[in-house]
């Protein structure tokens, strides 16, 4: 019970702090809305909760004992990163009849494996908080509930935000600012991964 504190408030901070997948939730609600936006925040919140239960089973050790690995990691994420930046600056927000979309559940959901913010939080969460005594596995698999418990409610801030804010871009010249803005955002954190 003493360490459910830490453990919420270490979920509660990684979760509600900006990176990669809070700025594509933020231009996701304001480009389309909460409603179209809830296939992305659960593919998020379900493939990161995939993604710890691996770390704490033990896919966080290929990363000590193959640096090569990280560097795949980066150079996937960063690329994968360009690309949603692209999504993100190309989107025009919800028109009648429009056929943009949002990220769906599986492309969220699968980004979570080459976010690098994700696998900082996974690895961190596991190497702190899991019990190495006899009961690791009901440790994992409680960090990832609370984790999940917690990320949801703070995605979800992220996707309100932009939706109030999508609310006030119907200048098309404001919303391309915006959206640049968060591409730009986006190719910022590859510059700080090297």
């Amino acid at each position: 019970m003493p360490t459910l504190l830490p453990i919420i408030s270490f979920a509660f901070v990684m979760s509600i702090t900006p990176g990669p997948n809070n700025i594509m939730l933020w231009a996701s609600g304001a480009n389309f809305g909460f409603k179209r936006s809830l296939p992305h925040m659960l593919g998020i919140n379900l493939g990161f909760g995939s993604l710890l239960l691996l770390c704490g089973l033990g896919l966080g050790a290929l990363f000590e004992q193959f640096p090569l690995f990280q560097l795949l990691l980066k150079i996937g994420g960063s690329l994968y990163l360009v690309y949603l930046a692209y999504r993100i600056a190309t989107a025009s927000g919800i028109k009648q009849g429009e056929a943009a979309k949002p990220i769906n559940f599986w492309e969220a959901a699968s980004f979570q494996y080459i976010n690098p913010k994700a696998w900082v939080m996974g690895l961190t969460a596991m190497s702190a908080f899991v019990l190495p005594q006899g009961s690791f596995i009901l440790s994992t698999l409680v960090i990832t509930l609370i984790f999940m418990l917690v990320n949801l409610p703070c995605i979800s801030v992220w996707v309100i935000f932009g939706s109030a804010m999508g609310r006030f871009l119907t200048n098309p010249k404001l919303r391309l600012a915006f959206n640049l803005t968060l591409s730009a955002l986006l190719i910022g954190i590859i510059f700080m991964l090297f």
